[in-house]
């Protein structure tokens, strides 16, 4: 007998695809909701990570990190989109400034801008933003930068109070990794803590533009240094004179004639300040010169913002004293010298106000060319030496002054010199004379105006860059 009971019905064909999209839709939700727990798990590396140490104690003459940056993602990072920040808090409200001592990359390759914060926050309420240009390259995956080796220091020249400073460690003296000085990558925060947190100060994020880039066969510094015993003055070219010989009074060249205050009518920053001071005898006198090590400047356009001054910074007036801005190198008959001399109370019998500009062929034999500008210069100029094969011209704020021709060009590479110096000591009692330079640029083989000097200067400063060296690269 046939059974009774009634069989399952089976489900319809809509009803078997239905179940089946039920099913997939669970499965992956329940993949979406574990997948924050799998990445809390398993983090993605960082793209990029900072390692950090000191070279100070908490009280110090400066601020002095090392930094490296690691590229930990899987893909090729130019550095030229990459941003560094270093956060402190400035002691005083005082004014600071950074100078790059060393870099695998090259200093000339690294920009470095000193930025107040719109919120402070705690330990924080300035940054030195630290970034790179074109020619520092790109860092593969897993390369590391290698060292970069900072100052950034008091203008005024004070002791630095690092305690509860949002970047620095005192513990790290040896490499470690720092989330306490945070990376960008076009922008970008990919590494570390912002003081008050991500988006903090959010107003002045990195901008994501091209970094400054300096030009191939130039030479700039902005004259950003602790003093003359400052490593990165030496380490950017330069040499404080304290050797014997002359111009002027044998033997009186001092390092403490060489200082950088802050500038106060110059156009921002710091200025090389060069003090030629005496007392009316050679045991009481010392004049001061800084000048490049090597001599390497030829053709080109030599700029510099310079102020002159006819009265002295204190005692009584009526020094011979000169206040040089030149070129020198060579010797006998590839001798080669350029000079800008203003002596604003005269010398060697001329009297003053005035500016010899004068071209030297051979020193030996006295042979050269020269031109007196008989008026005062007090104040700040931009003085230029543009160098062609058939040509030396001087000139003062686009003024030209004096041209000498193919027979005097500079026949062997030149170092760069400033100095100010006593002609002679006719008077007892101190007194001491300040020549003050803003800013030094040579472009090699280019003939600038005074415009474009000034612009091309401007434009390093504004891109953080404070010096470079780039002539090899020519």
């Amino acid at each position: 007998m046939a059974s009774s009971r009634r069989q399952p019905r089976r489900p319809s064909r809509a009803g078997r695809v239905l179940k089946a999209l039920l099913l997939v839709a669970v499965l992956v939700g329940g993949g979406l909701a574990a997948k924050p727990v799998w990445r809390h798990l398993h983090p993605e590396p960082p793209e990029l990570t900072v390692r950090y140490r000191t070279a100070t104690a908490a009280k110090a003459d400066a601020v002095r990190p090392w930094l490296e940056v690691f590229n930990t993602s899987g893909k090729r990072v130019p550095l030229s989109r990459v941003a560094l920040r270093y956060y402190f808090t400035a002691d005083d409200d005082a004014a600071y400034a950074f100078n790059c001592v060393e870099a695998a990359v090259g200093c000339s390759n690294l920009t470095g801008t000193v930025v107040a914060m719109d919120t402070p926050h705690d330990g924080a309420d300035h940054y030195l933003e630290l970034g790179f240009t074109g020619a520092a390259g790109a860092l593969q995956p897993g390369a590391n930068s290698r060292g970069l080796e900072i100052q950034l220091y008091r203008t005024d020249r004070k002791p630095v109070s690092q305690d509860g400073d949002w970047s620095f460690d005192a513990a790290k003296r040896t490499y470690q990794k720092s989330d306490r000085i945070p990376a960008y990558d076009s922008g970008a925060l990919v590494w570390g803590e912002e003081p008050g947190g991500k988006g903090a100060e959010a107003s002045a994020t990195p901008s994501a533009k091209a970094a400054a880039q300096a030009p191939e066969g130039g030479f700039f510094d902005d004259f950003d240094y602790r003093g003359p015993k400052d490593t990165a003055l030496f380490k950017h070219g330069w040499l404080v004179r304290t050797s014997e010989g002359g111009p002027g009074i044998d033997g009186t060249w001092k390092a403490d004639g060489i200082s950088f205050p802050a500038g106060d009518k110059a156009a921002g920053g710091q200025v090389l300040d060069l003090r030629a001071a005496t007392d009316g005898t050679k045991a009481g006198t010392r004049q001061a010169a800084l000048g490049t090590k090597e001599a390497k400047f030829r053709t080109g356009t030599y700029a510099a913002r310079v102020h002159f001054t006819d009265k002295p910074t204190t005692g009584d007036n009526g020094d011979h004293v000169n206040q040089a801005f030149f070129t020198i190198g060579g010797s006998g008959d590839k001798y080669s010298e350029l000079d800008n001399e203003y002596m604003p109370n005269g010398g060697w019998g001329a009297p003053g106000p005035k500016l010899d500009t004068t071209t030297w062929r051979n020193a030996d034999e006295g042979d050269r060319v020269t031109h007196k500008t008989m008026r005062s210069l007090a104040g700040w100029h931009t003085v230029l030496i543009t160098v062609r094969k058939d040509s030396v011209t001087y000139s003062v704020d686009g003024e030209t002054l004096y041209r000498s021709g193919a027979d005097y060009a500079p026949r062997a590479d030149m170092a760069i010199n400033f100095n100010t110096w006593f002609v002679d000591l006719p008077f007892t009692g101190e007194r001491a004379w300040d020549m003050k330079v803003d800013w030094f640029y040579y472009q090699n083989g280019e003939s600038l105006t005074v415009k474009e000097a000034e612009r091309a200067a401007q434009g390093f400063r504004d891109g953080g860059l404070g010096y470079f060296d780039t002539l090899s690269a020519s």
